[in-house]
This record gives C-alpha cells, sequence and structure tokens, in this order.
C-alpha cells in the first residue's frame, strides 16, 4: 500500500465574492498565483472563476506534503493577497483537505 503522504496532499477551496468584488478579488488572485505555483513544495496550483457566475472560483492545489501547504499560508504574498485583501471581500469561502488514494 503506498504511502499517500509521498504522493500529496490536496486542498479545494470556493469563494464566492460580495456583490461587486468579483474583479477586485480576481485582480488580486492574478498576482497571487505566479507566486503561489513558484513555492517549494507546490506540485500544482490552479484557480478558476465560473463563467457563469463571475463571483465564484474554485482553487485546486497540489502540494508535496502537508507541510508545504502550512508554509504556503505563511508566504508574504498569501499573508497580504488573501488573508489582508481578499478574504474581506468574500461571502463565503469553503476549504477541504484530501491525500491521494
Amino acid at each position: 500500500m503506498a504511502n499517500s503522504n509521498s504522493q500529496g496532499f490536496v486542498i479545494t477551496a470556493s469563494w464566492e465574492t460580495k456583490p461587486g468584488e468579483e474583479s477586485v478579488v480576481a485582480d488580486l488572485l492574478r498576482s497571487f498565483l505566479p507566486q503561489a505555483q513558484q513555492e517549494p513544495g507546490v506540485r500544482q496550483f490552479q484557480i478558476h472563476q465560473n463563467t457563469a457566475k463571475p463571483q465564484e472560483f474554485l482553487f485546486y492545489e497540489v502540494f508535496a506534503e502537508e507541510a508545504a501547504f502550512t508554509r504556503h499560508q505563511q508566504t508574504e504574498h498569501f499573508k497580504k493577497l488573501i488573508l489582508e485583501q481578499s478574504l474581506p471581500r468574500l461571502a463565503k469561502r469553503e476549504r477541504s483537505q484530501f491525500h491521494f488514494i
């Protein structure tokens, strides 16, 4: 049986912005994404915006291990662009954590 930690740690997140905030959040995420993709331990990091409901965003993140996800949350770009600037513009935020099977 393979060790799930050797294959990765996956995060999915869905965001819904407050009315009228979707353009600002999209711009913040465009700045954030290339920085997140370059972090050590990041295998894949994608952010999607719903074409029918532009206030909805979907994140799919694959980290080498859970510790890489923990480090990700401590980066300056996460603190500045996500915690300080994006989250206050959200009406809803959900996150789930997965391991490969």
